[in-house]
């Protein structure tokens, strides 16, 4: 293990040049820039709250308590913090495949530089959620943006997600290398993840079968304790609100899925790096 965090330690340099790279390439000739970090968000939650929460009439289902942009928008950023790491990262050792070909750099970096980068961006996002917090605290009487020390709870669901992006992304890069055609299999899976996590619908008892399968979907954990926490409540004692079901057993649920997932990632990763070379 010491070999391992002295080697990380020695690469720490580069893990960060990479990061910042990423984050440059991301948005080079964009006028916008890292602003766009903040409308991209704000813009699709919008467009999805109208779309359900007027033309299909679905925000108005289930009482809430909090308003259903904002509800879409917790949910909204955190799947596109999940798509947007496992997408990259998989691509990561095939991007950079010229670098691997003729300097040795632990492999690793790639995909970890990858999912660093764009759960940066997405920590910077989170500024455009905490603005229509106080949005809506003005606008909307029903709704009152609740700062409190269960706020500080937002730290767990966000490092299970983070586990999570890191066990996923090694995985998938890993496995792209050898399967390409897994780039394309990948977006509909995405798509089916999206549907399962309740980003623009409540989950709802009438939902059938479906209500008790979303529960297994550990993203969907992670979105239900933010959602719980913007509300002003404990991960701990609370339930989710819209399906009942216990926010603290989804949470250890997120948790340990998110764990198991890294430790595979890093096996497998570590067990075929070496073969990487053959086929990139």
């Amino acid at each position: 293990m010491k070999k391992y965090i002295d080697g990380f330690m020695r690469y720490r340099y580069l893990l960060k040049e990479l990061v910042i790279k990423g984050i440059k390439l991301k948005y080079r000739r964009s006028y916008l820039g890292l602003i766009w970090t903040l409308l991209e968000p704000l813009l699709t939650s919008m467009v999805l709250a109208f779309v359900f929460g007027n033309m299909l009439q679905r925000g108005g289902d289930v009482k809430s308590d909090m308003p259903f942009t904002l509800y879409i928008l917790a949910g909204r950023l955190i799947y596109s913090c999940f798509a947007s790491c496992t997408k990259i990262s998989m691509r990561s050792i095939r991007a950079n495949q010229a670098m691997i070909k003729k300097v040795y750099v632990p492999k690793y970096l790639y995909p970890m530089s990858t999912v660093l980068y764009n759960y940066v961006l997405f920590l910077l996002s989170l500024i455009v959620l905490v603005i229509m917090m106080v949005f809506f605290t003005v606008t909307d009487k029903t709704y009152t943006a609740v700062i409190n020390l269960n706020s500080l709870q937002i730290f767990i669901p966000l490092l299970i997600l983070f586990i999570g992006c890191v066990g996923a992304g090694l995985m998938l890069s890993t496995v792209c290398v050898f399967f390409r055609d897994l780039e394309y299999l990948w977006d509909v899976i995405l798509m089916l993840i999206m549907y399962c996590s309740g980003v623009f619908y409540f989950v709802t008892e009438k939902m059938g079968m479906a209500h008790s399968l979303i529960k297994f979907n550990p993203l969907y954990c992670v979105i239900s304790n933010v959602r719980t926490i913007i509300a002003g409540k404990s991960i701990f004692t609370s339930f989710d609100l819209y399906a009942g079901y216990s926010e603290l057993k989804m949470m250890v649920y997120a948790l340990g899925l998110s764990v198991i997932s890294l430790v595979v990632g890093v096996f497998m990763f570590k067990k075929h790096q070496d073969n990487f070379i053959l086929h990139i």
